[in-house]
């Protein structure tokens, strides 16, 4: 195999090993918070500062949105242990869609197919595009508002796809559904790229 698609490849494997481990990191944090509020200890204890002290940076901004909304905030290390899963599966499918769209360019261009190097960017854009939208879904999920930095980013970048299909598509209820059909519309999309753009030369390889 080629050096250069080796070297992604690999660097693919580390992200998924790395993402993997600070997912059980948190999970093993918060089961340690938990067991510590449960077991009452000292909260000047060593244990019970040096637990507090890595857990409250995720802990707390949870706990805020949780109780202005009304639950009850005893939940939030339960809530930070699935978006830090939803986060981590979130960035595994971005590392591979860059992955997939960087090697199909890369073998595109080196066999002079020009219209599947503008098929494998198109795709790889329209992927991406849609993970963003699945993690401001995420984010308000965890009542990020919109003077987190991350946040601020995620809605300037998807509400000019999301905000002309809130004011067709009324809410069901309380729940919003534009992402819904913004999904369908990106999915269509790529399915079209895939079938015109990648289909010449047999380059479809995602």
């Amino acid at each position: 195999m080629d050096k250069t698609l080796q070297i992604i490849e690999r660097s693919l494997l580390f992200l998924n090993w790395a993402v993997i481990t600070v997912i059980i990191v948190v999970i093993v944090l918060m089961l340690l918070n938990v067991i510590a509020n449960a077991a009452n200890l000292n909260p000047f204890g060593f244990l019970s500062r040096t637990v507090r002290r890595l857990s409250d940076p995720f802990v707390l901004p949870i706990r805020r949105g949780l109780m202005n909304v009304g639950v009850d905030p005893k939940f939030s290390p339960l809530v930070v242990i699935l978006i830090c899963i939803l986060l981590g599966w979130f960035f595994l499918q971005l590392s591979e869609e860059i992955a997939k769209t960087l090697i199909g360019l890369i073998i595109s261009l080196r066999s002079a197919n020009v219209i599947s190097a503008l098929g494998y960017l198109l795709y790889g854009a329209v992927s991406i595009y849609s993970l963003l939208i699945f993690m401001r879904i995420v984010f308000s999920w965890g009542m990020v508002g919109y003077s987190n930095r991350l946040m601020r980013f995620l809605i300037d970048a998807t509400e000019p796809l999301l905000g002309p299909l809130r004011r067709i598509i009324p809410p069901f209820g309380m729940m919003d559904i534009s992402p819904i059909f913004a999904f369908i519309i990106l999915w269509l999309i790529k399915a079209a790229i895939g079938g015109t753009l990648l289909a010449s030369g047999g380059a479809m390889r995602v």
